[in-house]
């Protein structure tokens, strides 16, 4: 199975379409937030056949999508969420100790728009940054892969798109 992951994109999709195509097929797409009312477009972009999982960002106002949301990557359990309102922005402990709490192996957020990939109290913590607005020292546009095979731990890979829209991997 493998599952695409990103996250504020703030209704500039021009990178993700580049990725959505470069790493199909996918069978899991995962949106951290701030999706700005275009999850219909986003949609489009992939196949229907891909599993969708979108949550609300702390600028996707008016938005129906859930806050957070639990999800199984095959027998992986995993908390999805923006991360705003676990402050993130200050680190990932809160975040961890809910993904902990909840039973969850991985906890994905955005927010911060900087890629992170670490383990907190025995959870993995997951940010892919942003395929947009990239605001690490690099100011590279990120997204994440996930493989999951059963009977084996997930292999998780942050990944980084160049100006030409080719993809250099971490």
């Amino acid at each position: 199975m493998k599952v695409l992951v990103v996250s504020d994109t703030h209704r500039s999709e021009d990178n993700l379409e580049k990725v959505i195509r470069y790493e199909a097929p996918i069978d899991v797409f995962i949106h951290l937030g701030d999706i700005e009312n275009r999850e219909m477009k986003i949609n489009a972009m992939l196949d229907v056949r891909t599993a969708v999982h979108m949550v609300q960002g702390n600028n996707d106002f008016f938005s129906s999508l859930d806050k957070d949301k639990e999800i199984m990557l095959g027998t992986h359990k995993a908390f999805i969420t923006h991360g705003h309102l676990y402050g993130v922005s200050m680190g990932a402990e809160i975040l961890a100790e809910e993904a902990k709490a909840r039973g969850a192996e991985i906890a994905m957020f955005g927010h911060t728009h900087r890629p992170v990939l670490t383990r907190i109290n025995g959870v993995i913590i997951l940010n892919p940054g942003s395929v947009s607005y990239p605001r690490q020292p690099d100011r590279r546009a990120s997204y994440s892969v996930i493989n999951v095979e059963a009977g084996k731990d997930m292999d998780i890979k942050i990944k980084y798109v160049d100006e030409i829209g080719l993809q250099k991997e971490s």
